[in-house]
């Protein structure tokens, strides 16, 4: 039984439901049943049509509950709009999804968290660390947010910023944490980016490009990460670099700054440069400058940090992170690094291993413990 086929029809088995005139929770609640029933039937007998089935499945499981609840005349009219079992049609729903998910009764944060957890496949933990806030109140957010559109007919889309918002998260989480979701972000980015010609939709796919460029040379052989400036450059891959810039250089053209692109053009300057030492790091901390002044973020200025620091010298970069809360996450690794660069290599061991301790998945974990253990070793010669 294929769980990332199951996975991927998700959204649009959802889709046609919601189409069908089921309110978008109790359609995720029907698909859900139908994805149990495959994964008890399918593993004997998979059908030709695992859409059609899914589809088909899901909506008596939905029929069912509506029967509970509503009237005779109401069940009847349900029981007439009953589909029969058949091939389901081919229209990819998921962006379409994304939209209505950023429902305007909703927060934006609200719909980008309902939207990461229902259509994005991100656990509630992956968001709650994407927002950094604790699980259990991003759990509330999104029952919350739940029973704001349980019963809410979804015929009236959100806003493309929440939108890009969302599809930002589910591509960094694929790129770097447990779930492999990059590819189908950038996929529906450039599905954006082909209905709606916005600066920064061009921005986001940009940046999506020059990251995803560089994925082949972020792990080695054993799994590993392999820091940005040890990767083998000759590995990246230089068509889709090019697409970014170029995608890139037409949106700044249009002066209208957004922070996706100011962060694409930060990942164009690491791309640009042949050698991690040739990189260009005073213009980067200028990027960096124009991203806080745009988002006030303090992960921007943890990164920014690290900028300085290469640009202006580790004692620099640790006193652009003294000014920021040390509770932030990866802010244990930030100033390992820094203590390093500036030879301090007993205090860089113990905040690596300070920083393994606190890491959000296995590979930063182990590549945060090799950093320790690595000055560890140098100290005990």
């Amino acid at each position: 039984m294929d769980e990332a086929l199951l996975r991927s029809l998700t959204p649009s088995v959802i889709g046609v439901l919601v189409r069908r005139g089921a309110d978008f929770a109790a359609a995720e609640d029907a698909v859900q049943e139908a994805l149990v029933e495959a994964v008890r039937g399918w593993p004997d007998d998979q059908p030709r049509d695992p859409k059609g089935w899914l589809v088909t499945v899901a909506w008596r499981r939905f029929l069912d509950a509506a029967r509970a609840d509503a009237s005779r005349r109401r069940r009847e009219d349900l029981v007439d709009q009953e589909p029969t079992p058949g091939p389901a049609p081919a229209a990819d729903d998921t962006l379409q999804l994304y939209f209505l998910c950023a429902h305007p009764s909703l927060s934006p944060s609200s719909a980008v968290a309902l939207t990461l957890r229902a259509v994005g496949g991100l656990t509630t933990r992956q968001i709650a660390r994407a927002y950094l806030v604790p699980e259990a109140t991003m759990a509330q957010r999104i029952s919350r947010a739940k029973r704001t559109v349980s019963g809410v007919r979804l015929d009236r889309p959100g806003d493309v910023a929440t939108v890009l918002r969302v599809l930002y998260l589910v591509f960094n989480e694929g790129y770097s944490g447990d779930v492999d979701l990059a590819a189908e972000a950038v996929r529906l980015t450039r599905q954006l980016a082909a209905v709606i010609d916005h600066p920064e939709v061009a921005g986001l796919l940009a940046l999506m490009l020059l990251h995803h460029a560089r994925r082949a040379a972020r792990t080695a052989a054993d799994g590993s990460l392999v820091p940005l400036a040890e990767q083998d450059r000759g590995r990246w891959d230089t068509g889709a670099i090019a697409e970014g810039v170029g995608i890139l250089q037409a949106a700044l053209a249009r002066d209208r700054l957004g922070e996706f692109q100011a962060q694409a053009a930060i990942a164009a300057l690491h791309a640009d440069a042949p050698t991690a030492a040739e990189t260009d790091w005073v213009q980067i901390v200028e990027w960096y400058d124009e991203l806080a002044r745009l988002t006030d973020s303090p992960v921007v200025r943890l990164n920014r940090a690290v900028a300085v620091g290469e640009a202006d010298g580790p004692r620099a970069g640790m006193a652009a992170l003294a000014k920021l809360d040390a509770s932030l996450p990866r802010h244990a690794a930030v100033a390992a690094y820094l203590h390093e660069r500036d030879g301090d290599p007993a205090t860089a061991a113990r905040l690596y291993a300070e920083a393994a301790r606190k890491a959000p998945n296995l590979a930063e974990r182990d590549h945060l413990t090799r950093q320790a253990a690595r000055l560890n070793a140098r100290r005990d010669r």
